[in-house]
C-alpha cells in the first residue's frame, strides 16, 4: 500500500509539473502577445501575425554578418591596391593592364602624316606592327606599349612618334550573379549571370553600376565577392550610408560578384505586446519606433509608452540587448531622442505594465524569444 501511494504521488506530482510549464508558457504568450486572433480593423499596412509564419529556424532568426578584424583588415586592404591583373598605376595615374584579344589603336607621327591602325592581340599576346613583328604586349599599359614601340620603331624611322589607345578591352571580365538590373531585365524577372568587361581600375560600387545597380529585393548587406576560391562578404550599407571606402574592394580579374536576394520576408522587425495589430513588418517600411507603431495600428487603451522596449541582437543562450524609450514623451512632447533608429531582427515590445527591473524582464522574455527565433532549439528545450 505504501508502495502504491509513492506511486500515485510521484504520477500526480509529474503531472502537475506538466501542467504548471503549460499554465506558465500560456499565460506568458497571452500577457505579452495578446490579440493574435483578434481582428482588427484599420487602414494601417498589417504585418504577419506571428503565429502564422511557417518559415524555417534559418530564417526566423537574425542574419549576422559580423566579421572577424583580420577579415576587416584583409578586405581594407584589398581597397587600397595599387595594381593587380586589371591594372596598374604609372606616375599616380591607374592604367589598363593589355592582354589577350585587346584591340588597340595605334597612332603613329611621321612628319606631318598621321597613321591609326586597329591591332588586335592574339591569343599568345604578342602584336605585328609596321617593321615590328612578335613583339609581347601581356601586361604592359599603354605607356608602357608606347615606349617600347617607339624605342622599337627608332631602329627604322627617324624619331617616331607613337600613341597607344585601347579601343575594346576583351582580355579582363568579372562575372556578377543575382539581384542586378540588367540581369533582371535580360532574363524577365529570374536570377542570371553575365559577364562585365574590366577596362582600368574598377571597384565593387563601378561593377554593381555597370551591371544596372541592383533591385529592391537585393540583400545588399550581404553581398559575395568570390576571388581564387576565398569568399568576402562585403555589407554594402558601410560604403553607402558610412562612407566608408575600406569595404569598397578593387575588383580583379576573374572576380565573381553575387548580390543575393533577401530571405523569406526581407529585413524585418517584430511588434508585439499592447499594440492593435502585432505582427512581422517589412524594415524599410519600419525604420524607427515611431514607424513600427503606426504600422501596428499604435498603443491599445492599457499600453504603457514609456516602458517600450527594442530588443536587439538576440543569441540562442546569451542575454540580448534591450533598450527603453519613453514613447509618451514622443508622442506628446516632440522628443525626437526616443525615436530609436530599428535594425533587421529587432523586437518591439510595448507592455502593459510598468517594468520595474529590466533583468527579470529579460529572464521572463526569453523562452518568448526562443520560440520565436529558434523553434527547433525552443521546442528541445521547453518540450511543449
Amino acid at each position: 500500500m505504501k508502495n502504491r501511494n509513492i506511486y500515485f504521488y510521484q504520477r500526480s506530482f509529474y503531472l502537475k509539473s506538466k501542467i504548471l510549464r503549460f499554465i506558465l508558457f500560456t499565460g506568458l504568450a497571452f500577457m505579452i502577445l495578446p490579440g493574435l486572433f483578434s481582428c482588427y480593423s484599420s487602414s494601417a499596412i498589417k504585418g504577419t501575425p506571428i503565429n502564422e509564419v511557417k518559415v524555417s529556424e534559418d530564417l526566423r532568426k537574425p542574419v549576422n554578418y559580423a566579421l572577424t578584424q583580420e577579415q576587416k583588415d584583409e578586405i581594407a586592404a584589398m581597397s587600397r591596391v595599387q595594381e593587380n591583373a586589371v591594372f596598374n598605376t604609372i606616375r599616380g595615374i591607374p592604367e589598363y593592364r593589355i592582354g589577350p584579344l585587346d584591340i588597340l589603336e595605334i597612332t603613329t607621327h611621321i612628319g606631318d602624316k598621321v597613321t591609326q591602325t586597329l591591332v588586335t592581340v592574339n591569343s599568345r599576346g604578342l602584336i605585328s606592327y609596321s617593321f615590328v613583328d612578335d613583339l609581347d604586349v601581356v601586361g604592359l599599359t599603354p605607356s608602357q606599349l608606347d615606349e617600347q614601340l617607339t624605342k622599337a620603331l627608332a631602329n627604322y624611322i627617324k624619331n617616331p612618334r607613337v600613341d597607344i589607345l585601347v579601343k575594346e578591352f576583351k582580355s579582363k571580365s568579372a562575372t556578377i550573379l543575382g539581384e542586378l538590373a540588367s540581369l533582371r531585365g535580360t532574363y524577365l524577372g529570374t536570377t542570371g549571370s553575365g559577364r562585365i568587361y574590366l577596362s582600368g581600375r574598377i571597384t565593387i560600387m563601378d561593377l554593381i553600376a555597370m551591371g544596372g545597380g541592383y533591385t529592391v529585393d537585393a540583400d545588399v548587406k550581404n553581398i559575395k565577392l568570390t576571388r581564387k576560391g576565398a569568399v568576402y562578404n562585403i555589407n554594402l550599407y558601410n560604403i553607402l550610408e558610412k562612407k566608408d571606402e575600406n569595404w569598397n574592394m578593387i575588383v580583379d580579374d576573374g572576380d565573381v560578384l553575387d548580390v543575393p536576394s533577401l530571405p523569406a520576408f526581407g529585413e524585418r522587425v517584430y511588434v508585439v505586446g499592447a499594440v492593435n495589430s502585432q505582427g512581422i513588418y517589412s524594415l524599410k517600411d519600419a525604420r524607427d519606433l515611431l514607424g513600427a507603431v503606426s504600422l501596428a495600428g499604435s498603443f491599445t487603451a492599457v499600453a504603457r509608452e514609456e516602458n517600450t522596449l527594442v530588443v536587439r541582437g538576440y543569441e540562442y543562450g546569451k542575454t540580448p540587448d534591450v533598450m527603453m524609450a519613453n514613447l509618451n514623451a514622443l508622442f506628446r512632447k516632440a522628443d525626437l531622442s526616443q525615436n530609436i533608429s530599428l535594425e533587421d531582427g529587432d523586437l518591439v515590445y510595448v507592455p502593459r505594465m510598468r517594468i520595474g527591473d529590466i533583468n527579470d524582464w529579460i529572464t521572463n522574455t526569453i523562452p518568448l524569444l526562443d520560440l520565436l527565433f529558434y523553434p527547433a532549439r525552443y521546442d528541445e528545450e521547453y518540450g511543449l
